[in-house]
């Protein structure tokens, strides 16, 4: 009977207005299925990351390391390619001047058996006329004499040159005292006497010229 009279009068079962029908939920509250919790309206719902992005993540740092990797090769390859380049270098330049030293070596011995052979050339005369003058009788000395006046000649053409030494102020750089006379007459430091002469060749002493000096009582 109820239900006849709920197909012919339809809005007998409705509610009324702002009346809840029995059963139903609160408005403005939703549920969350499976959880039997409430969510607060207007709250946006908390978005879980996907199992795929954490994924990708996981795959790209391999890749990073893989190009770091690459790029510390790549400069450690760069250094050793410069250290070689370097070792080569330096092994070219220690061949040069090894070259360089004994092509100098070469050219210095040259030159002194060429200087050698020019003095010995020039010598020979002096040595023919000593030979000429101990062959000769009677007195020899004028014959030496003009020997050495030929081989001293020869000696100063080389830059051979005599230390004056008698009368002159004592100079260490070409006089060598090998003692000191007193003296009244001549100031300290004067050369009294030489004992053996001293030279120099181009300028620069060679032997020094061995001396008596005076000083004072």
């Amino acid at each position: 009977m109820s239900e006849e009279q709920d197909r012919r009068d339809p809005e007998a079962s409705s509610p009324e207005p702002g009346e809840e029908s029995p059963g139903a939920e609160p408005a403005g509250e939703e549920s969350v299925p499976g959880t039997g919790e409430e969510t607060v309206p207007g709250e946006p719902e908390a978005v879980e990351a996907p199992e795929d992005l954490e994924e990708a993540a996981a795959g790209e740092e391999p890749e990073i390391l893989e190009d770091e990797l690459a790029a510390v090769t790549g400069e450690l390859e760069a250094v050793r390619r410069e250290r070689d380049e370097y070792l080569e270098s330096m092994k070219r330049m220690k061949a040069e001047f090894e070259n360089v030293r004994k092509r100098q070596e070469r050219e210095r011995s040259r030159a002194l058996e060429a200087s050698s052979e020019k003095i010995v050339r020039e010598l020979l005369p002096v040595l023919d006329n000593l030979d000429r003058a101990l062959e000769a009788e009677g007195d020899i000395r004028d014959g030496v004499r003009s020997t050495r006046d030929q081989l001293v000649n020869v000696l100063n053409e080389e830059g051979l040159s005599l230390v004056v030494s008698d009368g002159q102020s004592f100079d260490p750089n070409v006089h060598e005292a090998v003692m000191g006379q007193p003296s009244d007459e001549h100031e300290e430091g004067t050369i009294l006497q030489t004992f053996e002469r001293g030279y120099l060749l181009n300028g620069r002493a060679i032997r020094p010229a061995k001396v008596v000096v005076a000083k004072q009582v």
